[in-house]
């Protein structure tokens, strides 16, 4: 079995898992400097696109190909490339197809399939500087009042979103960009859900907590974060329901993951964004679940993937995540990036690294964080 991994950022996540299946395993990246080149078979550096890794596939004769990108811009050529090369050379691309990426990477396309599918959005409205002179013009072409929520439709990790209570803000957006994407500001809790899916069979994880929505904008990589999530007024099915209805929808496939906030006040679930490519709150459904989405992502490579299957082999543990900048503790139980006979990862890069812990109860999981890192978790959250 030979695959082809496009980027070596991610990795070392599979490494472990890609060598004891025994997979020759070839790593195309443009950046000769990139981490992680010692870990697979072969790699070649490329130039950036997918015509060379196109070409180095059929030339190395590989039975898959999986995108290892963290990052939205290539996702495109991605999608056209698995259409070419799924077609041609019958070599399967463990990623999303270019409708699917399509609608994800454009917030206002993204918004309208949610709504097309029957979810719950918040009231939205685009404009551009040209509409309104003052604030009173602006509320009253908007529908609502503040706070809102300013976006551009195409973007990233929080990239070019400004949450606003007053209308000098929204003065000071319209001065970088011309047109904005303007929602209305939902308080709640802000959840990720990724969901794994090949050949019409789709498996929903566990819905993450990434902190409550908040005027400052303050990333959720930047707060605590942990699974499953432990509202009163919903359950995680109904999470897991809406995450996989969104991915039948979009006939995704590989990994994706969805940012909803849950409205405690109206309870109600709201629908906010789709992510065509491995999620940032990966390791978390991995501690939480036992389940690695990027090694599954790689088992669809080699042909195995059964969603009822591994529904029955979900675990339930506990998972809180800590952002500590650099970490100077007891090293894990190796292999790194794998739960084996340990119950921590470090990951991240050094002076952004976090902590992803598990255990059998939230008790037992908050007395290993003290540990840990010295610190009282407990009422952080």
């Amino acid at each position: 079995m030979k695959v082809l991994f496009i980027g070596s950022r991610l990795y070392d996540d599979v490494a472990y898992h890609v060598d004891e299946l025994g997979i020759e395993s070839i790593i195309t990246e443009s950046n000769e400097e990139a981490p992680n080149l010692d870990l697979p078979s072969k790699y070649y550096i490329v130039p950036r696109g997918m015509d060379k890794p196109m070409e180095i596939a059929i030339e190395e004769n590989v039975d898959a190909i999986v995108p290892l990108l963290g990052i939205d811009p290539p996702l495109r050529d991605v999608a056209i490339m698995k259409e070419k090369i799924e077609k041609e050379h019958n070599i399967p691309v463990i990623s999303s197809n270019l409708n699917a990426v399509e609608i994800a990477s454009d917030k206002i396309k993204t918004k309208e399939f949610f709504k097309s599918i029957g979810l719950n959005v918040p009231q939205a409205k685009v404009l551009t500087k040209d509409d309104f002179s003052n604030e009173e013009e602006f509320v009253e072409k908007l529908g609502f009042d503040f706070p809102v929520v300013l976006k551009q439709g195409e973007g990233q990790g929080g990239k070019d979103i400004c949450i606003s209570d007053n209308f000098e803000d929204v003065i000071d957006y319209f001065e970088k960009f011309d047109q904005a994407l303007i929602e209305n500001f939902i308080e709640g809790a802000e959840v990720s859900i990724e969901v794994l899916g090949w050949d019409g069979q789709y498996l929903p994880l566990v819905p993450v907590y990434k902190g409550d929505t908040n005027l400052e904008g303050i990333h959720p990589i930047s707060r605590l974060r942990y699974g499953p999530c432990d509202f009163e007024g919903i359950s995680n099915d109904e999470f897991r329901k809406i995450a996989k209805k969104i991915a039948m929808n979009l006939k995704s496939e590989g990994t994706i993951d969805m940012d909803l906030i849950y409205s405690r006040e109206e309870n109600k679930v709201y629908a906010i964004e789709i992510n065509t490519r491995p999620s940032g709150t990966r390791y978390l459904s991995y501690a939480t679940t036992g389940l690695s989405p990027l090694n599954i992502v790689v088992d669809i490579a080699t042909g195995n993937f059964d969603a009822e299957k591994l529904e029955n082999e979900i675990k339930h543990y506990y998972s809180l995540e800590i952002p500590i900048g650099d970490y100077d503790g007891p090293e894990p139980n190796g292999p790194i990036k794998e739960y084996v006979n340990g119950n921590f990862i470090v990951h991240g890069p050094k002076g952004y690294q976090r902590i992803t812990i598990r255990g059998n109860s939230r008790e037992e999981t908050f007395e290993i964080a003290d540990e840990l890192t010295g610190n009282d978790y407990r009422n952080s959250i």
